[in-house]
């Protein structure tokens, strides 16, 4: 009996992830742990069998290079008692906390993927936008720390702009601003190249990255400490949403006004 193609992508999902999981379980340079091994591969069967290559790609890529970054000063940050715990390897607690809004994304994408009317379809663009802004969001966010902590010279509270250690909750520096920017400026392009956004939104998932990214500096410089639940996986998942949620908003409000001007 011939397989449906609807289920072809999460078959190709489950056998290549299989395949990458059991790589990851036996490679001697850990980049999750055996747990965040597994969350890992769910996370993949999902994304490629709900938006397929497309989709997977942009999340492989933010992976590879987000734990490339986390490894750069890696000495300097360890000897500044900064650097990431588990000498950067993620657990599930990384994985959905960087990921589960743009899971949400594709999941409600795949929900609605047999609609047809015109409102469904500006939806499923839309949903597309959060799912690479979300992720262009965290590797900025992933960038703009780890080079900050690494190279940043100067670094600053970002409520008062007072000169705080590198590493501080809200602290923000120029050297890892411009990494964040070129960060979100990779996902964006990458998003744009297959064919998930449109070349008018990259620039919006950059915008959205900046601002989120600076909201994040925000929560962390005022709230976290006051609340033992706002744990920093707590906190990505909010900088993905806003990110997301800011991306959805430029291009909505972008094209309304080229509707209405048209």
């Amino acid at each position: 009996m011939p397989i449906s193609s609807e289920w072809m992508p999460w078959l190709v999902g489950l056998g290549l992830n299989s395949l990458l999981a059991a790589i990851a379980w036996v490679l001697p340079k850990k980049l999750l742990t055996p747990a965040g091994i597994f969350h890992a591969w769910a996370l993949g069967v999902i994304l490629f069998g709900t938006l397929g290559w497309r989709g997977y790609v942009v999340m492989v890529v933010y992976f590879l290079v987000g734990s490339a970054v986390t490894r750069i000063g890696k000495q300097r940050k360890e000897e500044a008692g900064i650097a990431e715990k588990r000498s950067g390897a993620r657990g599930p607690e990384n994985v959905w906390g960087s990921a589960l809004t743009a899971t949400l994304c594709a999941l409600s994408i795949y929900a609605l993927g047999s609609a047809g009317t015109a409102t469904t379809k500006v939806i499923i663009v839309l949903l597309a936008l959060g799912y690479v802004a979300s992720i262009a969001t965290k590797l900025a966010d992933t960038t703009a720390t780890e080079i900050g902590k690494a190279y940043g010279r100067r670094t600053f509270l970002i409520t008062n702009f007072q000169p705080v250690p590198a590493g501080t909750e809200g602290a923000v520096s120029l050297e890892g601003t411009l990494a964040g920017l070129l960060g979100a400026a990779l996902i964006a392009t990458l998003g744009w190249a297959v064919r998930l956004i449109a070349p008018i939104e990259i620039p919006m998932c950059i915008a959205a990255a900046f601002i989120a990214t600076n909201l994040e500096s925000l929560i962390g410089a005022t709230l976290q400490s006051k609340y033992r639940w706002l744990t920093n996986e707590m906190v990505n998942i909010v900088n993905t949403f806003l990110g997301a949620i800011a991306a959805i908003a430029i291009a909505g409000a972008y094209y309304f006004l080229a509707h209405q001007l048209a």
